[in-house]
């Protein structure tokens, strides 16, 4: 049974192509031009993946991919943004929304079948739940997902909680920048190695009082410390 794709595009031109594409490729596509629409669409067929444009009628992309991620039925599944806007804030603001991919117009087709092939052929099968983490005041349950410092809730974006679960899951193992841009965002050319600075920058100041668990490693990378400290 094909795998499902489902494309909230307002431009007919580009619509048209990525369903050819798309198609041709072997996948079933489901679409819609404005974000309410698509949101509903999504809701009830839960695709196996959704290329969303930010630039919408009425309710815009980033909306669209917020309600997404906050409804339990859609939240696990990948989104990738597709839009004419080329600043890295946009980008940023994409993937802390818990976008999986940011392609910009004008596109390649063929680079992005590849960038959604790459996607849906990443393992889906349940992981075995993470152990909780108890280090100093940080207390986390990833499969929660519950982040707390000090016993107090610490809300944490999609792209903050892969983050500090991966650096937590390598504790005491420098990790470069580059290996986090891989394991983290999937290498994705949209973002770059300042990104990664700026996110771990605002996870620090997130995690306030545990935030020293996170050590910079100068000209290396970073490091979540091997020592549990109580």
């Amino acid at each position: 049974m094909p795998e499902t794709i489902l494309v909230i595009e307002d431009e007919k031109d580009i619509q048209d192509l990525l369903q050819l594409h798309l198609k041709n490729t072997g996948y079933k596509v489901l679409s819609f031009f404005n974000g309410e629409e698509g949101l509903k669409g999504a809701q009830k067929s839960l695709p196996s993946l959704i290329i969303l444009d930010l630039m919408l009628p009425g309710m815009d992309g980033l909306e669209v991919c917020r309600r997404l991620k906050k409804d339990d039925r859609t939240k696990s599944i990948p989104i990738v943004m597709l839009t004419a806007k080329r600043e890295e804030i946009d980008r940023v603001l994409g993937f802390e929304l818990g976008a999986e991919d940011y392609v910009t117009k004008p596109f390649s087709p063929r680079e992005l079948l590849l960038r959604v092939k790459r996607i849906l052929e990443r393992p889906t099968g349940k992981q075995p739940a993470s152990p909780a983490l108890y280090c100093g005041p940080l207390k986390a349950d990833f499969s929660k997902p519950r982040v707390a410092v000090n016993d107090k809730l610490v809300p944490l974006t999609a792209i903050e909680l892969k983050l500090l679960k991966y650096l937590s899951s390598t504790r005491g193992r420098v990790q470069s920048r580059e290996t986090l841009l891989d394991c983290v965002w999937g290498y994705n050319s949209a973002v770059n190695t300042r990104t990664v600075d700026a996110h771990v920058k605002r996870l620090r100041k997130k995690l306030g009082a545990a935030g020293y668990l996170i050590e910079t490693m100068r000209g290396l990378g970073y490091r979540f410390i091997e020592e549990e400290k109580s």
